[in-house]
């Protein structure tokens, strides 16, 4: 098949500046299109990064910009030094066959491009604004233009994908996005990322956490969608149970004081560590170290730590809104409550030393068989042929 030059646009990515699960999706994707033989460049903000570099067959065009004002004012001003970026790289490089966006950021420089090159777009929506954050801050005027871009970058476009059928219903309940027009392709990750030889017990013991304790990990954006303070409110019915148990919280966010405080008020602060953003290697080493992952998110559109979790073989505790576990399979699926969380994380320390790591070892498979890159690369290759033929 011939090889396509693929132009993708995205806030972050693994090698820019770093948010979210929007990374490894957008910087592991671009490696499998390119180890499949395709040209990939990623248009992302530059950070603290030059301006260009090829990492792992891709093409990084980082672009600088002045970064005052709200996040749609930054996303503008993105927009503009994405589209400067893309004219110059077109002339250097030649005409782009396809251009792929994710989420609503780069929306803008999708559609200026659109206009005046004439060249279609892929949009990948990685969650929405209302499943971010609902109502509970209010409709306020950064949130509706937000939503308003989802919908223009879902109007625009020539497919939009989504990583779960769950999502697509989200996503077409508040877009009225056509069946046609929507693709389920899901996230996925390089077996073996996560999954390496370490000790748990002195893992452990760098933390204060005795090598024998058992220890659930929360990782992730700690946020309202994401659920952190339910599984806060859960840890004293599971020290109830399990007295030793340590709950290690990796991740920053706004709820990240809240749910600090909160544990201090509920008086189980020794029981918890909150370690805040951390670097791969440690992140890395507490997904080994762990004896199961709790993904307590109240809207979850797909739920990539479920498969950073699986890779290392750890069982997940998930809520109801986490549609890629399947219930006393690979993981235990509750309610969206702290009773419910509780219940599960209780339920799966009973087995520790059979069914629960089985649980594991069930979603590794998973891993290998479905959830890897290059099945979902073929996939995206076969949405693009499709808009371009």
């Amino acid at each position: 098949m011939e090889s396509l030059r693929i132009g993708m646009f995205s806030w972050e990515s693994l090698h820019s500046v770093r948010v979210g699960g929007i990374s490894p999706h957008v910087t592991e994707l671009a490696e499998s299109l390119a180890q499949l033989g395709h040209e990939v460049h990623i248009f992302t903000r530059s950070g603290w990064y030059r301006d260009y570099d090829e990492i792992n067959g891709v093409h990084y065009q980082r672009c600088a910009h002045e970064e005052s004002g709200n996040i749609v004012q930054q996303m503008d001003k993105m927009c503009n030094a994405m589209s400067d970026r893309f004219g110059k790289v077109k002339n250097e490089y030649g005409d782009f066959d396809i251009l792929h966006g994710h989420d609503w950021h780069p929306v803008n420089v999708l559609n200026r491009i659109k206009k005046q090159y004439g060249k279609p777009y892929v949009l990948t929506l990685h969650s929405t604004e209302w499943g971010r954050n609902g109502n509970q801050n209010g409709w306020w005027d950064e949130a509706r233009e937000i939503s308003h871009r989802e919908w223009l970058g879902g109007y625009e476009s020539s497919v939009v994908i989504v990583t779960s059928e769950e999502f697509k219903q989200e996503v077409q309940y508040n877009y009225q996005i056509p069946d046609y027009k929507i693709e389920v392709i899901p996230n996925g990750i390089f077996p073996g990322k996560i999954e390496k030889e370490i000790n748990p017990g002195e893992i452990k013991k760098g933390y204060g956490i005795h090598p024998y304790a058992p220890v659930i990990l929360f990782t992730g954006r700690m946020s309202y969608q994401k659920g952190t303070d339910m599984l806060v409110r859960a840890v004293p019915e599971v020290l109830h149970n399990f007295w030793d148990a340590h709950f290690v919280f990796i991740g920053d966010g706004g709820m990240k004081d809240y749910c600090e405080q909160l544990a201090w008020n509920i008086g189980v602060e020794s029981s918890c560590h909150f370690l805040g953003y951390a670097p791969n290697d440690v992140l890395f080493d507490w997904v080994n170290a762990c004896d199961m992952a709790c993904v307590p998110s109240r809207n979850e559109p797909f739920g990539i730590v479920v498969l950073e979790a699986w890779d290392a073989c750890k069982p997940v505790i998930a809520t109801d809104a986490v549609h890629i576990v399947d219930n006393f399979s690979n993981g235990i699926v509750g309610y969206k409550s702290p009773e419910s969380i509780a219940w599960g994380i209780n339920y799966a320390m009973g087995g520790l030393d059979s069914s629960t790591k089985q649980m594991g070892k069930n979603g590794k498979r998973l891993i290998e068989t479905k959830y890897n890159w290059k099945t979902i690369a073929k996939s995206t290759l076969r949405t693009y042929r499709n808009v371009i033929q």
